[in-house]
Parts: structure tokens; C-alpha cells; sequence
């Protein structure tokens, strides 16, 4: 990847990065942790790999996007806004009775095409999306992202048998493996592992990459282009709070909303980091 995409990626997912936290502090609730952990990717998604345009959000033929751990709205919602689908002031009225950006995503908002949030449910409908590309004669892809700790919901290898009967080759999961859930690590919750071999025993071809280095993760999708009669799964190996030092790797931060002080700690942090990208 040349470095001036890789700059300026960095800088988006800078960005989106403060609006999970801009987010999750007006609304005094919601889940930063896993938010931070995929802010990365949905950047790389939004920004260098998917077929979308604000300006026309209904396209039959474009690109879909699925988040199967629907609770990390906060990371959606903040790149949605920076690609241009709704104002960022959006972001500080999330979770307010009545207002555009819920807790989880909700398919009449611009730019999200599946409600979400019932774990193990977004990659099911994702299954159905990539289904009916198949059976139109569409090229569009179909991305969905899930958490480790989801995966350990059956409904996801239902759906993970559907998709390689079905040959589904436009359909690309991939797994937020940053070792944490609500309840502690996903080793002594239920732990899922090996994750890679499991994906593979159910016919999926299998690519792990660095959920926080933009050239593994160029590499990773630049592979899953090349795979035909089977679905990809993406395990990216992350950090759970990416970004703000007393966030990374601490499973309280899954569902509890920063605090003022916090909060100014963490614009802080993040805005040097910003800083010194821009410098």
C-alpha cells in the first residue's frame, strides 16, 4: 500500500476513533471497547475496498455491509459520518430517544443495510444478502463482522455450513478476535479457538491478518479477492480499545461509556495522535 493512502487512512480511523468516544460519552452508555477494536477495518472498508457512495445509499448493485455485532454501532456510525452519509454532530445524540443513531444499527438510517444486534444473527443475514447476489447475477460483495465472543453462538456455524453448500464466494465474515467479551476472555467464558481451524473444517477459506496495520490488512482482502467457490473468513487479531491507553486490552471498557474526564483524556490522546499523523 503506498504511504500516502496509508496516511490518510490512518487519519480517518483517527477520526472515527473520537467519534466512538464523542459517541459513547453524550450518550453515557454503549460500547467503546469493541467499537475501538474494528475502527481500522471499517476505515479500510469504507475508504479502500467497498463499492458505496453516500450520495446514492439504495443502489441495487452496491457493496454491502452487515455488523453482526451490532453493539459496536458507535465504530459504524463515526465512519458512516465521515464518508459523508450524515453530519458528525449526529454522533453526540447517540442512543437519545428519538434520534437517528440508536444502540444498535437500524436499517432505516443511511447507510445501514441490516438491522443488528441479536448476536449471530447479522452473519445469517448477510448469508441471505450474498445468496440473492448469486441468484440476480450481481457482482457485489457482502461484508460482515463479528465478535470472537459471538461466534460462540451456534446460529453463526449454521450459517457458516449455509454458505460454503451455497458456494458463496462473495461473501466475506470477518472475525474481531481481540480475546475479550462482557463476561472475560473468550478462553475461560466458552472459548471458540481454534477459530481458524473451525472456519476451515466448515469449508470457508481462511486469512488472518493485523486488525491495526492497513498493509496486512491490504494483503488480507487483496487474497480474499482471489478465492472462487468459497466463502473468506478474516480473523484480525486486535486490540480491544485501540487507541486510548486505558481503554487497550481491559474487558470493563466492552460496555461502559467514558466519564468527563475520561473523555477529555481520550480526545486528548487521540487528537495528538491525529497531530502528528497531519505533521
Amino acid at each position: 500500500m503506498e504511504d500516502s493512502v496509508k496516511k490518510n487512512l490512518q487519519k480517518i480511523a483517527c477520526k472515527v476513533r473520537m467519534g466512538v468516544i464523542e459517541g459513547t460519552y453524550n450518550a453515557k452508555s454503549g460500547h467503546p471497547g469493541g467499537s475501538l477494536s474494528i475502527s481500522d477495518l471499517v476505515t479500510y472498508l469504507y475508504f479502500n475496498k467497498m463499492n458505496v457512495n453516500p450520495a446514492d445509499p439504495e443502489n441495487p448493485d452496491r457493496d454491502r455491509f452487515v455488523l453482526s455485532k451490532g453493539h459496536t454501532a458507535p465504530a459504524l456510525y463515526a465512519v458512516l459520518a465521515q464518508k459523508g452519509y450524515f453530519a458528525e454532530d449526529e454522533l453526540k445524540s447517540l442512543r437519545h430517544i428519538g434520534a437517528m443513531l440508536q444502540g444498535h444499527p437500524c436499517i432505516h438510517t443511511s447507510g445501514i443495510d441490516m438491522s443488528s444486534g441479536s448476536l449471530g444473527q447479522g452473519i445469517s443475514a448477510a448469508c441471505g444478502m450474498a445468496l440473492a447476489g448469486k441468484l440476480d447475477n450481481k457482482t457485489y460483495k457482502v461484508y460482515t463482522v463479528l465478535g470472537d465472543g459471538e461466534i460462540e453462538e451456534g446460529q453463526v456455524w449454521e450459517a457458516a455450513m449455509f454458505a460454503s453448500h451455497y458456494k458463496l464466494d462473495n461473501l466475506v465474515a470477518i472475525v474481531d478476535n481481540n480475546g475479550l467479551q462482557i463476561d472475560g476472555a473468550i478462553t475461560e467464558v466458552c472459548s471458540p479457538e481454534p477459530i481458524t481451524d473451525k472456519f476451515e473444517a466448515f469449508g470457508w477459506h481462511v486469512i488472518t491478518m493485523d486488525a491495526h496495520d492497513f498493509d496486512s490488512i491490504d494483503k488480507a482482502f487483496a487474497e480474499a479477492e482471489t478465492v472462487t467457490g468459497k466463502p473468506v473468513a478474516i480473523i484480525q487479531k486486535s486490540v480491544k480499545g485501540k487507541g486510548v491507553s486505558f481503554m487497550e486490552n481491559q474487558v470493563g471498557w466492552h460496555g461502559t461509556a467514558p466519564n468527563k474526564e475520561q473523555h477529555e483524556q481520550a480526545m486528548a490522546e487521540l487528537s495528538a495522535q491525529l497531530k502528528e499523523l497531519e505533521g
